[in-house]
């Protein structure tokens, strides 16, 4: 008897620990976005690239991001249940670069290097 609801409790845990991973997956997105790099080192530079890679952690849900110079994307990880991939765009047009659709603000831009700018 004893055994049997060790069992039983360990089984219900093992379902509730199952349950809450798999749903904890699925807030998580990854979206690729499209931009364009004015420079060969923008990413490096340590005006812009510094700058880009603090601010960008910055923007509420997003966990990650992948910079890829070479196909100028960013490909960003973040949580559906704390934003929105446009709020993300909006984030990255406001350090000066384009993403997808949305322009970059001239505020963010007049804040690059003279190099990185448009």
């Amino acid at each position: 008897m004893k055994n049997s609801i060790l069992k039983s409790i360990a089984f219900l845990a093992i379902v509730f620990f199952s349950t809450n991973l798999v749903s904890a997956q699925k807030t998580t997105q990854k979206a690729v976005i499209k931009t364009f790099f004015h420079c060969d080192h923008c990413k490096e530079c340590e005006t812009c690239g510094l700058k880009f890679k603090t601010e960008m952690l910055k923007i509420k849900g997003v966990k990650m991001y992948e910079l890829d110079d070479r196909a100028m994307t960013f490909t960003v990880y973040y949580n559906t249940k704390k934003t929105t991939l446009q709020v993300i765009k909006e984030g990255i047009a406001k350090l000066g670069y384009d993403a997808d659709d949305v322009k970059a603000t001239s505020e963010g831009i007049a804040s690059l290097d003279g190099c990185c700018k448009i």
